[in-house]
């Protein structure tokens, strides 16, 4: 067999077999199969697809390229969500102590910022000695006390996604829907989930930019997760509009302890809706409810208990944060370099593009354009308005940070260009387009 005649069948849209599959991938990640091979493969992935069955033989050919944690003897349910990427899409830090609180155990493997979406890890790790680099060993035993636990992809688990992921990036093949689904599903096998609810956005701050591409996106991780035996949900929500008041690593967590207050009024309307809907959902796989609404109001319900902010703040303390210096940092832990954005004209804010957003974040500091660069904890934006919202002109709409004056000069115009206005008031968002799959 070899990689060359793999990268031809391909190339003329013919399927491949799991051998083929196992060949070529097994031998990247061994070091014997070049770069230049693997990169070519991936090209004609993106530009003939592959079918269900060759989907499911690549994800499952990635996920044993590698360490997959063993949570038996953990007390399930055991439900993970994971997001494609937004703009201030910080759910995973809501969602978590809220469904553990219901019963619901999360393990949860999170990924970095990359280009203008944001990262759970980055988050966290904006908070004082939090730490997402967990041993197997320390994931299962938070995950049993606090019912959920918060780590990183470690060199030895799914090893052929880190080195795959690497590629697509330089090699213009981030957009594959097959590849996109065999990474996300193989990191998530490998985490131990039984069930899992998937976040896929479309819009400006999106990697998918219309519902019907995010939608085949969702179908092919519904099919191929089902056809490996994991009980399996995707909502297509909106990612037009940055997601909540806050963009920006230690800004995003102390929105999410404020949301998490006992009454869901810490966070603006958006950010709960995606939230309680999602957390419905893992509600629903894990057993504890038979419908949405239900599922719904038992974690509004749970929500007025206070039990899920403490949680949040046990969670913060296993994995090597202090919660009593975290909450004196809460409203304070901002950069030196401030700015603000006002209205440029009267009447109503129509939009707030997420994409122009996100890109100012990372000339902020918040995100990353290589893996390798550095994030600023405490840079980020604050909006004051938002969508809907009448201003007159001149008024504060944000309040901006940048990691240094250079940064924060950068991102200024970028985030003015962002805001869009209207005479009339904006129609209101379907934050949530659609289902897809279940039970």
């Amino acid at each position: 067999m070899r990689a060359v005649d793999i990268i031809m069948n391909k190339r003329a849209g013919k399927e491949l077999s799991r051998e083929e599959i196992r060949f070529l991938i097994g031998g990247y990640v061994a070091g014997e199969i070049p770069d230049y091979q693997v990169s070519a493969w991936a090209m004609a992935v993106f530009f003939q697809g592959m079918s269900p069955a060759e989907t499911a033989a690549l994800t499952e050919v990635m996920l044993r390229s590698g360490a997959v944690i063993d949570l038996s003897g953990v007390p399930g349910p055991l439900v993970d969500k994971h997001s494609t990427g937004g703009v201030g899409d910080k759910t995973s830090l809501i969602i978590a102590p809220l469904v553990a609180a219901l019963g619901i155990r999360d393990p949860m493997m999170s990924g970095r910022a990359l280009g203008h979406t944001g990262g759970t890890l980055d988050k966290l790790e904006a908070v004082p000695g939090y730490r997402t680099g967990l041993s197997p060993e320390e994931f299962k035993n938070i995950l049993i006390r606090d019912g959920f636990a918060m780590t990183g992809q470690t060199k030895d688990i799914v090893p052929a996604d880190r080195l795959l992921y690497a590629l697509r990036d330089v090699t213009g093949a981030v957009e594959s829907i097959p590849l996109i689904t065999a990474s996300i599903l193989s990191k998530k096998a490998a985490e131990g989930a039984e069930a899992l609810v998937l976040d896929v956005k479309y819009g400006s701050g999106a990697f998918m930019k219309n519902p019907a591409d995010a939608e085949r996106l969702a179908r092919s991780l519904v099919d191929t997760g089902s056809a490996m035996g994991k009980k399996i949900i995707a909502l297509l929500t909106d990612m037009d509009e940055p997601l909540g008041r806050m963009v920006g690593n230690f800004l995003e967590v102390e929105e999410c302890y404020d949301c998490l207050d006992g009454k869901g009024g810490g966070g603006s309307a958006d950010l709960m809706e995606v939230s309680l809907e999602l957390a419905a959902r893992m509600l629903i796989l894990g057993g504890r409810a038979k419908d949405a609404g239900a599922a719904r109001a038992q974690c509004e319900e749970t929500l007025a208990t206070g039990k899920p902010r403490e949680l949040f703040l046990a969670n913060i303390k296993s994995q090597g944060g202090n919660p009593e210096e975290f909450l004196k940092m809460k409203g304070t832990y901002r950069s030196s370099h401030r700015g603000e954005i006002t209205a440029g004209e009267e009447g109503y804010i129509s939009r707030i593009d997420a994409w122009k957003t996100g890109h100012a974040g990372v000339e902020l500091g918040v995100g990353r354009n290589r893996t390798e660069d550095p994030v600023s904890p405490t840079a980020g934006i604050e909006f004051l308005k938002k969508s809907g919202d009448r201003v007159r002109k001149g008024e504060p709409l944000m309040i901006v940070w940048g990691k240094d004056a250079a940064s924060l000069e950068a991102a200024l115009p970028g985030l003015a260009a962002a805001v869009e206005y209207s005479p009339d008031p904006p129609a209101k968002r379907n934050l949530i387009l659609k289902e897809i799959g279940g039970l």
